[in-house]
C-alpha cells in the first residue's frame, strides 16, 4: 500500500490522495469513479454524535460534522475509544444553521476538503431539532415559534442549499455496488432529513405540539421537493428522504422518557443503527417520502 501511495504521490492532488488511502490498494486499483464523502449536521450530541462515530467505524469514506462551537472539543469526543479510526478521516466545522454564513463557510470548506471535480458527497445527515411541547394555543410563543422553524425546517432548507451542489450529477461515476458495499455505503448518495412521526398530519390523533408538529411537516414537503428536484438533476444517482427514528434517548425527549414504553426508548447508538440500515434498505424506490426507523413509511 505505501509503494502505490509513494508511486502516485507526485503527481495526485492531496485531497484526492488522502481519499485514496482510506481506500486500500483493492479499490486503488479500479479507482476509476469520483470519491464519496459524508455528512452530518449537526455531530456535537445525541444521534448526530454517535452517528459521526458509526460511519467512522463502519464506511471506509471520510465525515465531514458540524457544531455550533468547540469543533476541537467535538472531534476529540467524536474520536474518543476508536483507536482504529484515522482521525484525519474526520474534519469538524463550525456551523449554526440560524445562521446562514456559518453554512456558507462550512461549504466553501468543504468544496477545498473535497474537490467536486474528483468527489461527491455520498450520504448526508441534515438533523438539526429543538421542541418546545406546547399543549393548547395559549402556550404558543412568537420567539418560540420562530425559533422552532428556524432550526427544524429552514435550517434544512439552508444546508441543502449550500451542500447539494456536492451531491452527484447524472454525469457522476459512482462506485460499483460491489464497490459501495466494500466501503459501506448505500449504491446511490442519499440525503437525509431528520423529521418525526408526528409531523404526520394523517397519522395525528393527539394534537399538541404546535410548533413541532408543523416545522415536522414542513420538512417533509421540502424533503419531497428536494427530491423532485434531485430527479432531474441526479437521476437514480442521489435521492432524499426524510425519517423518523423512534423516541431516543437524547436531551431534546428527555422529558418524555417516563411516558415511553422501555423497549420503545432508544438509546442512541442503536437508534443510529437502525438509521443508516435503513438508509442502506429503501432504495431510489423509496425515495421522496418519510421512513421509520423499522423501515416502514410514514405517510403525510
Amino acid at each position: 500500500m505505501l509503494s502505490l501511495m509513494s508511486s502516485i504521490s507526485k503527481s495526485t492532488p492531496n485531497a484526492l490522495l488522502e481519499r485514496l488511502y482510506f481506500l486500500g490498494p483493492k479499490e486503488l486499483s479500479s479507482n476509476c469513479f469520483i470519491m464519496a464523502w459524508s455528512l452530518v449536521c449537526p455531530a456535537s450530541r445525541g444521534i448526530g454524535f454517535q452517528l459521526t462515530r458509526h460511519l467512522l467505524q463502519t464506511t471506509k469514506i471520510p465525515v465531514i460534522a458540524t457544531a455550533r462551537k468547540d469543533v476541537t472539543g467535538v472531534k476529540k469526543s467524536i474520536l474518543e475509544d476508536l483507536p482504529d479510526v484515522d482521525p484525519e478521516r474526520l474534519n469538524v466545522l463550525e456551523v449554526d444553521v440560524t445562521n446562514e454564513s456559518t453554512i456558507i463557510r462550512a461549504a466553501e470548506d468543504a468544496k477545498t476538503m473535497f474537490p467536486p471535480s474528483s468527489n461527491h458527497l455520498h450520504l448526508a445527515f441534515s438533523i438539526p431539532g429543538i421542541l418546545y411541547p406546547e399543549k393548547s394555543p395559549s402556550q404558543l410563543n412568537h420567539s418560540h415559534l420562530t425559533h422552532t422553524f428556524a432550526i427544524n425546517t429552514i435550517g434544512p432548507l439552508l444546508l441543502a442549499k449550500h451542500f447539494t451542489p456536492f451531491l452527484p450529477k447524472k454525469s457522476t461515476s459512482l462506485p460499483s455496488p460491489s464497490e459501495c458495499e466494500e466501503l459501506g455505503i448505500p449504491s446511490q448518495a442519499v440525503w437525509l432529513n431528520m423529521s418525526a412521526r408526528v409531523g404526520s398530519t394523517s397519522d395525528n390523533g393527539l394534537g399538541g405540539w404546535y410548533s413541532y408538529r408543523a416545522s415536522k411537516a414542513g420538512v417533509n414537503s421540502v424533503s419531497k421537493n428536494l427530491d423532485l428536484w434531485l430527479r432531474g438533476r441526479s437521476g437514480e444517482k442521489a435521492m432524499a428522504m426524510a425519517y423518523h427514528p423512534g423516541t431516543v434517548k437524547t436531551r431534546l425527549s428527555k422529558e418524555f422518557w417516563a411516558g415511553v414504553k422501555e423497549e420503545k426508548l432508544f438509546s442512541p447508538e442503536y437508534a443510529v443503527e437502525k438509521m443508516v440500515g435503513v438508509v442502506k434498505s429503501v432504495g431510489v424506490d423509496g425515495r421522496g417520502r418519510c421512513w421509520d426507523w423499522k423501515g416502514e413509511e410514514i405517510l403525510p
